[in-house]
């Protein structure tokens, strides 16, 4: 607890280093969280990042660079509930992880009410497909990639038909998400995951920024400025769609 405690008071302390027109309690929430509660052009904006590898319900290794969605599930909820907040931006760089993981925090992006927009930067591979497609509006960096490629599992495999049924059922799962929140079609996404003739030691395919866009999986090439510009100009539309006073009702003759 000791040795916990000195760690986050050392990473609170570099980030107040680096950052000194940062206000204390937004270098606790980066230091603890990742994640950070910014003001842009008067609307209020949460941070989530998703980094790493996706931690779901067994502990990886501490020498992985992890994001544990038990952390993420509650600061999601909290956003959408918060009033102050008006919407989320999502960035995105992770290998991918626990299948069942990401799919619950992709889940609870898709089902939020409020603007949200996603950043795929570096690269959003694996189960960080159906991440970055759903927020309401996608972005994807120029330089970055990603990975489609159908459900795997090392360890111990039980070799009997209901193993493979499974695999199939989990993967239906996410080609369904894909799908329901992009404009790549069911046939399309399956034919890229299934690829034998790009990777080398694996099944699958790697697209890049524009070929991300090209297929439908992403909705725009852009950068962290083209982002914000979209989430903050969704802010506004909702908010004058909330504002807009009610038409009177015509009264029957």
């Amino acid at each position: 607890m000791k040795k916990d405690t000195a760690k986050r008071a050392r990473a609170e302390k570099d980030l107040e280093d680096q950052a000194p027109g940062q206000a204390p309690d937004q270098c606790r929430q980066i230091a603890e969280s990742g994640s950070v509660t910014t003001r842009v052009g008067g609307h209020t904006i949460h941070c989530l990042t998703i980094i790493g590898q996706i931690e779901g319900h067994y502990i990886l290794p501490s020498q992985n660079k992890t994001t544990k969605y038990e952390h993420v599930i509650p600061q999601i909820v909290a956003v959408e509930e918060d009033p102050q907040i008006d919407g989320l931006l999502v960035l995105l760089n992770t290998v991918g992880g626990d299948v069942e993981a990401g799919l619950a925090l992709a889940e609870l992006v898709a089902g939020m009410k409020k603007p949200t927009v996603s950043l795929v930067l570096g690269g959003g591979h694996s189960i960080g497909v159906p991440l970055a497609v759903a927020a309401k509006r996608s972005f994807i960096a120029e330089s970055a990639s990603m990975t489609i490629h159908p459900v795997r599992m090392n360890g111990l495999v039980l070799g009997i038909p209901q193993t493979l049924e499974y695999f199939q059922r989990m993967q239906d799962r996410i080609t369904n998400f894909v799908v329901q929140n992009s404009h790549i079609s069911r046939e399309r996404f399956t034919t890229l995951a299934m690829n034998t003739q790009e990777l080398v030691m694996d099944v699958g395919t790697v697209l890049d920024g524009p070929d991300a866009v090209e297929e439908g999986l992403i909705d725009s090439l852009g950068s962290l400025s083209d982002a914000m510009d979209c989430l903050t100009g969704m802010i506004g539309q909702e908010k004058k769609k909330r504002n807009r006073p009610a038409q009177p009702r015509k009264r029957a003759k």
